[in-house]
């Protein structure tokens, strides 16, 4: 008895299938079927239906699928080309959610697929994608916050030159957006950190470039630096709460960077990365360029304390130095997390890190230790997340891989990029999106009146089942058959004389979500 195959899509390797499979029909192959013979319906996935199955005349299963290294190919949504992800250790005993990421082609790479922000299921599978608007914008740091106590995606878009110039997007579960943060005082919102605080303000990063004399340190006298700023508004009225410089509280010998050899290139001595709302309500700030993070009061903007670097407070414990790291955030029972990138000067391997801090005798001590076996180096970007299960999620930045460990750092779940492309950062967030526009369906016409209908509903995450619909005209459709989803994209096969068809997406508990278009299959 040939069975529908699994959700996996996968072959046990994690390589995801590239063949279109056949599958004999079996009474599990129907749901449900119209009664008098109208229709008959085969099912299949995105990935593929039954594997080991003879091929019957009767039914075929054929869906969109995507190798390893190039892009997916939906014929509903065509106008949705994300990179395919390849899962190469398969999820088990991971936090709840998603995968949060936003693919994008590294620097002078034209990579397959299209760049933007991308939420994914452990398959690999896409769930939401919105490309970016033009192959000059990026977007960067998607991921879920909350706003008014409500759940909010939020990411950065705009143009990146080493750093970014753009504003901060805000969309609802029903991917509407609701809010465009700018920055304040004429500057223009950097990409490394756009962070709602508790208060429901917004915190971010700007690269601003200021005149300065650098002969004193082997440069020129007419250069620019790079000053780190700290920028804090209001999100309804964009009035700015507070501002902080690093010009002013760093100086440019903190730095491990000396200035450009090209005097037209502006000294990024600072390279702010993170910004995180500590316990006590100042500021932890890391900085690449002086491998620092700073604790900043958030009222007088002092440098409390320096953690790292050339000058740190902290009596440095074995591995707790990084090396131009990212990504510095406060744990609830008071560590402090960082991705350390070091390989930029090392021939060590990128890691997650949790320090733990003793505020009293001013000692940091490592606690905590993430390493990919694949010994990932990756020279820029990356993130750690500590998840509700206290798995950790590793995003590595330049290098095009994400991961989820173990407390004890086992890994739990991996996956990767086609080779051009890269995220930020990588996260994992539970998440329900409900699309308030319409599924889309495909369909194409075969011989003696088959008809492959392809079903997807971009962002919505509670359906369960699509149902075919067929009738003599678009008011008079009614259920021929049902199939369960499988993946963004689902494929199912009919044979029905009818002039229209369509299909319904239903919840697990069989309520209607939303309804396609009826269309004509020989349109």
């Amino acid at each position: 008895d040939c069975t529908n195959a699994d959700d996996t899509g996968a072959d046990i390797d994690g390589r995801v299938r590239n063949e279109t499979w056949t599958a004999r029909t079996t009474r599990r192959g129907f749901l449900r079927v119209a009664a008098g013979g109208a229709a008959w319906v085969a099912l299949s996935g995105t990935l593929g239906a039954t594997m080991g199955c003879e091929p019957s005349a009767r039914t075929r299963a054929s869906a969109s699928t995507t190798p390893p290294e190039q892009a997916w190919a939906f014929r509903s949504r065509p106008d949705l080309k994300p990179p395919g992800i390849r899962v190469s250790t398969q999820a088990h005993d991971t936090a709840p959610g998603y995968v949060f990421c936003a693919p994008k082609n590294g620097p002078g790479e034209a990579g397959p697929g299209q760049d933007g922000c991308l939420i994914l299921d452990n398959m690999g599978q896409p769930v939401w994608f919105r490309p970016v608007g033009s192959e000059a914008m990026d977007v960067m740091d998607f991921k879920l916050q909350s706003y008014r106590g409500e759940p909010v995606l939020t990411w950065w878009e705009g143009v990146h030159t080493g750093y970014g110039q753009g504003h901060y997007v805000m969309m609802d579960e029903s991917y509407r957006e609701v809010g465009r943060v700018r920055a304040g005082n004429g500057l223009q919102g950097d990409h490394h950190e756009f962070l709602i605080s508790p208060q429901d303000t917004a915190l971010f990063t700007i690269y601003h470039k200021v005149p300065m004399d650098l002969s004193s340190l082997g440069g020129v006298a007419d250069a620019t630096v790079l000053d780190g700023i700290v920028q804090e508004v209001d999100v309804e009225t964009g009035e700015v709460l507070f501002e902080w410089h690093s010009l002013k509280h760093v100086s440019l010998n903190e730095s491990y960077s000396g200035p450009p050899e090209n005097p037209e290139y502006a000294y990024d001595y600072f390279h702010i990365n993170s910004i995180d709302v500590d316990n006590d309500d100042s500021l932890l700030v890391s900085a690449r360029r002086t491998s620092t993070v700073y604790k900043i009061d958030r009222q007088s903007g002092d440098v409390i304390w320096r953690l790292g670097g050339k000058e740190s407070d902290f009596g440095m414990g074995p591995g707790t130095r990084t090396a131009f790291q990212h990504d510095a955030r406060r744990q609830p029972e008071g560590t402090i997390t960082i991705f350390d990138n070091r390989n930029v000067n090392t021939d060590e391997q990128s890691r997650g890190i949790v320090v733990e801090l003793d505020e009293s005798a001013m000692s940091a001590k490592l606690v905590g230790e993430y390493t990919h076996p694949d010994k990932v180096p990756s020279a820029t970007q990356g993130n750690v997340q500590v998840l509700s299960n206290a798995n950790v999620f590793v995003g590595w930045g330049s290098e095009p891989v994400l991961s989820e460990f173990g407390p004890g750092g086992e890994l739990l779940f991996a996956a990767k990029f086609p080779v051009e492309s890269e995220s930020y950062r990588a996260f994992r967030f539970p998440w329900t999106g409900r699309p308030q526009d319409e599924p889309s369906v495909a369909v194409e016409a075969g011989p003696d009146e088959e008809i492959t209908l392809y079903a997807s509903w971009n962002g919505a995450t509670e359906v369960a089942e699509w149902e075919v619909l067929a009738g003599p005209d678009p008011e008079g459709l009614e259920p021929v058959g049902s199939a369960p989803r499988k993946g963004f994209e689902t494929a199912v096969t009919v044979k029905t004389g009818k002039a229209y068809v369509g299909v319904r997406a239903k919840d697990a508990s069989g309520t209607t979500l939303g309804t396609a278009k009826a269309v004509k299959p020989k349109d």
